[in-house]
């Protein structure tokens, strides 16, 4: 029996906890905890919860070790940096030419761990949260923006799977895969369906009211639009701030200030347009 799927909010926190451990170092060690603590969500979810069928199966360690050995040598070949000269390649081939070295090759490897750890860890959430999930985390005045973008998330697996459902009926008809012309048979169904598809899902929608503009729209002023202004504009001025400019201080209180700002806007934005949820999802 599954337990209590926790709220999508407690998934995000832990997601952006694997973004900021993976991007601020290169530490090997602290790479290496964080790389066993996804190990260790993904084997709890995948005790817990099963399978999507609507998403393709990937599987992370594959992906790792693929991307961690062509992160490694791209990065050896590229960058001739380091003290510990593994061999030389000649200086005319351009870009390749120079020495090659172990610490290139060992900082390329934890870049492609790097890689291999956010893979993962969007597996995790991919797996755990439902789209419907995800959807209701979008501020409400934004919501359109949510739905679209969801429906674009699941258009491709829905799309894979129909592909292989078409090449299935094909095979039993007797075709086979000879040449460009053979891919006939299967894009001209693949194409007609997903029209069909989309023909359903706006007429869906349509009949849902999704489209239908709310008696608030004609009032919406443009104070929730100038504070998202605002605040973007502060994060990028204490971005440049503290990267750029050499001023600490100055620019945290800008990024606080762009923040609270994109906070106020989005609030704002969102009681412009009330709505209700059929089935809430508590904190447990």
């Amino acid at each position: 029996m599954n337990r209590d799927p926790l709220h999508a909010l407690a998934w995000m926190a832990w997601l952006a906890a694997i973004l900021v451990a993976l991007t601020v170092t290169r530490n090997p060690l602290y790479m290496g905890l964080v790389l066993l603590w996804i190990g260790v969500v993904t084997a709890a979810a995948r005790r817990h919860t099963p399978p999507r069928p609507d998403m393709p199966s990937i599987s992370p360690l594959r992906f790792g070790l693929i991307v961690v050995g062509l992160a490694a040598v791209f990065n050896a070949l590229t960058v001739h940096v380091g003290e510990t000269v593994l061999f030389h390649l000649p200086d005319a081939i351009p870009l390749f030419g120079g020495p090659v070295t172990l610490e290139a090759l060992v900082y390329g490897a934890l870049n492609g761990a790097v890689i291999a750890g956010l893979f993962a860890a969007f597996a995790i959430i991919n797996r755990v949260v439902p789209v419907r999930a995800l959807v209701r985390l979008a501020p409400r005045a934004y919501y359109s923006l949510a739905v679209v973008v969801s429906i674009a998330m699941t258009y491709v697996p829905t799309t894979l799977r129909q592909l292989q459902q078409i090449r299935e009926a094909q095979a039993i008809r007797g075709h086979r895969m000879r040449g460009v012309r053979s891919w006939l048979p299967l894009v001209i169904p693949l194409l007609v369906g997903g029209l069909e598809r989309a023909l359903q899902l706006a007429e869906a929608m349509m009949a849902r009211g999704f489209a239908g503009d709310s008696e608030d729209e004609a009032d919406d002023g443009s104070g929730p639009r100038l504070a998202l202004i605002a605040g973007l504009v502060l994060f990028l001025a204490g971005w440049l701030l503290r990267l750029v400019w050499g001023q600490p201080t100055l620019g945290l209180a800008a990024l606080f200030l762009g923040v609270a700002a994109i906070g106020v806007g989005f609030r704002a934005a969102g009681r412009r347009h009330p709505h209700t949820v059929y089935r809430p999802a508590p904190w447990t």
